[in-house]
């Protein structure tokens, strides 16, 4: 029984240890390494641009409500680069949301939870769609698949969403 918990034990702090990488040290690199001309759904980051979402989550500077993720209230091309960090996972349509990004934007980077991320990949109470990837980073969209179950539980409980 105490090797059964150990093992518990060891495969939990395993999967804390990555969420815990994958999210906050991964994903804080990624987004030092350059300015962002368009941060869509930027939640509590500051991209160096001008910082989009549908929730004013904190005081970010040049932050622009949106209305609709599908209709984007920039001309096209107008931002040289786009940042979408995990976003996209909880959106109704991604590749609709994908086109829209690249009408806004001349080259999106999507920063996904990757498959190793198990806490954020499988998350059913937050996001609607599994990445099929195993890669944080991306300028193209990954093949991916409906989250088993989110569905059905977020149309009960509501999706949650923390910035």
């Amino acid at each position: 029984m105490l090797t059964f918990l150990g093992l518990v034990a060891a495969v939990t702090a395993t999967i804390v240890f990555l969420h815990w990488y994958s999210y906050h040290c991964q994903k804080r690199s990624i987004i030092a390494r350059g300015r962002w001309d368009l941060n869509i759904c930027c939640g509590t980051t500051d991209g160096g641009g001008v910082n989009a979402d549908i929730v004013r989550h904190a005081d970010v500077p040049n932050f622009v409500a949106i209305d609709d993720i599908y209709r984007l209230p920039f001309a096209d091309g107008e931002f040289d680069s786009v940042l979408c960090s995990h976003t996209i996972e909880h959106v109704e349509d991604p590749e609709q949301f994908d086109r829209e990004l690249r009408r806004v934007g001349r080259r999106v980077t999507y920063i996904l939870p990757p498959l190793w991320d198990l806490a954020a990949a499988l998350n059913v109470r937050e996001h609607r769609w599994l990445f099929l990837t195993i890669r944080k980073v991306h300028h193209d969209l990954p093949r991916c698949v409906p989250l088993p179950f989110a569905r059905r539980l977020q149309a009960r409980l509501g999706q949650r969403v923390a910035a």
